[in-house]
């Protein structure tokens, strides 16, 4: 007998580790073209790139760090709030 294993919600995007599958896709091949740099022409700022854009693109309950640092910014500097004292 052949058991099938589905995930709980099949409309839910595809996540690899910590990140979406588009994601890391292009974390691998930026990685890949950093290796190329550092070792050909000892360049370090594509690494530091790559790494900066794999940290914030983790994805944790369907939120990023960047979707974060985003509503943080709306919230705090860029949305007026709105205060009504009774």
């Amino acid at each position: 007998m052949i058991q099938y294993l589905y995930p709980q919600n099949l409309k839910a995007t595809a996540n690899l580790w910590l990140w979406g599958l588009r994601d890391f896709a292009i974390i691998g091949i930026a990685a890949l073209l950093s290796i190329v740099c550092l070792v050909q022409f000892g360049i370090f700022i594509p690494a530091a790139v790559t790494l900066c854009y794999g940290f914030m693109t983790i994805r944790m309950d369907d939120t990023t760090v960047m979707d974060y640092i985003k509503y943080a910014t709306r919230y705090f500097i860029s949305t007026q709030q709105y205060f009504e004292w009774r």
